[in-house]
């Protein structure tokens, strides 16, 4: 499968926001210790920060993902130029294949646009977050040569004892 980055454009971008910030909240809310309310609030404060001006947004990449043979959108890409630790990283915010394209390896030909795009930006690394309960997705990165770097490990407690 071959795929293309396009620049999402501005009749794309309110149904990127609507269903980026849903599935981060849920993220959120599945696989760290917030309620649905603080997930969706942080949900709305992160991406409000980091796109202020939405789609103008100066070093923020917001991309659909388009199958080269069909030219459908099948999803999108987001990343942006990031200081971590006083360097500059292509920093991959969220990729998202749709539900009714996955599994016939759109998102590893998308990650590997990204990587050539990184490149062409001149980055030299590239970084994400994924959360624990995303198997399939760390089973991706792992597969294209990422390497975890932190763990962030929790565990509720049984307070009724």
């Amino acid at each position: 499968m071959s795929v293309r980055l396009r620049p999402l454009r501005e009749d794309e971008y309110a149904e990127f926001l609507e269903h980026g910030r849903r599935q981060y909240a849920d993220d959120l809310h599945r696989n760290g210790s917030l309620t649905p309310e603080a997930a969706a609030a942080k949900a709305d404060a992160d991406f409000a920060l980091a796109l202020p001006e939405g789609l103008a947004t100066p070093g923020q990449t917001v991309s659909a993902i388009e199958e080269l043979a069909t030219g459908d959108r099948v999803g999108r890409l987001w990343f942006a130029a990031r200081e971590l630790d006083g360097r500059t990283v292509a920093y991959l915010y969220d990729i998202t294949i749709d539900e009714r394209h996955r599994g016939r390896g759109l998102g590893r030909a998308a990650m590997l646009a990204f990587e050539r795009a990184a490149a062409s930006d001149g980055h030299e690394v590239v970084e994400l977050n994924v959360f624990g309960g995303n198997a399939r997705a760390r089973g991706l990165y792992r597969s294209l040569g990422f390497v975890e770097t932190a763990v962030h490990m929790q565990k509720r407690l049984d307070t009724n004892r």
